[in-house]
């Protein structure tokens, strides 16, 4: 299986007075990481080259949900959970997220991640872990829908063992 690197740079307004990424800002930076592998933006395009690492080399994009107004499909989170590991601090260079598929559900995606420390730093460090469950939602009917074809086919080859949290 194949992982989903996304490069993410922190802000100063990231970290808190202990010098660390603050834990509402990790969430964020989650978000960040999810719309950028999974949304395409406004226009239909998917995410520009160099967005994801794809073991494969095949062009596969990830980014098959429109978002923005007007968009036929609303993602809702029904469930986040993040552990800590280390204290993240402020660098320059971007923290590398891996993200994968822990499940694919009917209407539902389990969606996984890793942050970790810079990939040119050598030895990588990760900071968290995390999960966010996301529910496919009809925007017209308000109602949870199927996972299209396309979106099963975009994100099969990511797939892999969920988050194995200590606390669970």
């Amino acid at each position: 299986m194949s992982r989903i690197h996304v490069p993410v740079t922190l802000r100063w307004s990231d970290i808190d007075a202990y010098g660390h990424v603050n834990n509402a800002e990790m969430l964020r930076l989650l978000e960040e990481v999810r719309i950028r592998a999974f949304w395409a933006d406004e226009s239909g395009d998917h995410a520009p080259d160099g967005q994801h690492h794809d073991a494969s080399n095949d062009g596969h994009r990830t980014a098959v949900i429109s978002g923005g107004p007007g968009a036929e499909t609303i993602t809702l989170i029904a469930g986040q959970q993040i552990e800590y590991l280390a204290p993240a601090p402020y660098v320059r260079k971007p923290l590398d997220v891996q993200l994968w598929i822990g499940r694919l559900g009917g209407a539902s995606i389990e969606i996984c991640y890793e942050v970790r420390s810079p990939i040119s730093d050598g030895e990588q460090r990760v900071y968290a872990r995390a999960t966010t469950t996301l529910v496919l939602v009809d925007a017209a009917s308000e109602r949870p829908r199927r996972l299209t074809e396309r979106e099963r086919d975009a994100w099969s080859e990511y797939v892999e063992e969920p988050v194995k949290f200590r606390q669970r």
